[in-house]
């Protein structure tokens, strides 16, 4: 073939892409059939469902309405305050109506639901979100000051709005857990997954945790949906709050109960531990070492680590 004239290695070239792309359509018609066999999932029909990118776009709207003038590119400044909060309000309103109304609507066809006129109920979800607004920014503010008294190395607020995953992961926490407290489906999920793979901390949406909450590096974090954290909490890298492994005919039975731990007000959790089960309790003021694995309740004011290892030094001066 290398002797062939440049055309006719073109001509070549073209007769085998169209010989490769004369199968596409049997690709096709074989994913068509798929989608009516009844073994894979799909969801194909008039009515749409929540859009990923548009939930994820919310979240970086009602960042804006949270952290005013850190997310965006143009100045905020006194005068210009009531207009951009404005803007931005009415954009998310009418954004935040429409994917929750699908949510809504999409669970009603699901599960053959009664009617429950779910364009007024997603605007009155929206609007009901909007008024926590004010209520999430004083919060969140305390988690602020937690991480800047919880890490030397932070230098300020504004490095810890701009930068820390953990910050992050817990802001779209308490928006996608206002959300799950109003019944609205599918979309505080979405938003707890976004949040789990940009920042590698997993926290559930329907997860009930206080003031102050400081998760300082982040990544590995588990926070299991049925987990109650009291104030001023802080857990370190790679820290799993969760349940005890079930056998799969159990699932179902437990799947509503309390299956992940509780930690008191002003515990430490150091990084690697795992602490499971729904009975398990950690007391107020207890510091639970790295590493540790519990499945059982600690009383407050206890620390708990593991045994210093023997290290052992091979070669150098020792």
């Amino acid at each position: 073939m290398h002797d062939m004239p440049q055309t006719e290695r073109c001509r070549t070239a073209i007769e085998t892409s169209r010989h490769f792309r004369e199968e596409v359509p049997d690709v096709v018609e074989k994913l068509v059939a798929s989608c009516g066999a009844g073994t894979c999932f799909d969801h194909i029909g008039p009515e749409p469902i929540p859009s990923r990118e548009a939930v994820i776009d919310l979240i970086h709207r009602i960042n804006r309405l949270l952290y005013p003038g850190y997310f965006i590119r143009t100045r905020i400044e006194d005068f210009n305050l009531r207009y951009y909060f404005g803007q931005e309000a009415t954009a998310l309103f009418e954004l935040l109506s429409e994917q929750i109304t699908l949510a809504m609507r999409h669970d009603c066809v699901r599960h053959n639901l009664p009617c429950i006129q779910c364009e007024e109920q997603g605007q009155k979800a929206a609007i009901s979100f909007m008024h926590e607004l004010p209520n999430l920014r004083a919060v969140l503010a305390t988690d602020i000051r937690a991480a800047f008294e919880g890490d030397p190395a932070a230098k300020g607020y504004d490095e810890i709005i701009f930068s820390y995953p953990g910050l992050l992961a817990v802001t779209i926490y308490r928006i996608a857990h206002r959300f799950f407290e109003q019944s609205v489906p599918l979309i505080p999920r979405i938003m707890s997954e976004h949040a789990h793979s940009v920042t590698g901390i997993d926290i559930h949406p329907s997860a009930h945790i206080g003031e102050s909450f400081f998760i300082d590096h982040g990544t590995g974090v588990v926070v299991g949906e049925t987990t109650e954290i009291g104030d001023r909490v802080r857990v370190y890298q790679g820290v799993t709050l969760g349940a005890l492994s079930l056998p799969r005919n159990e699932v179902e039975r437990l799947r509503t109960r309390k299956r992940h731990p509780t930690i008191e007000d002003d515990v430490i959790i150091y990084s690697g531990a795992t602490i499971l089960g729904g009975e398990t309790v950690i007391g107020a003021r207890s510091v639970i070492g790295g590493n540790v694995w519990l499945t059982e309740s600690v009383p407050p004011d206890t620390r708990v680590y593991l045994k210093k290892p023997d290290l052992i030094y091979i070669g150098g001066t020792r």
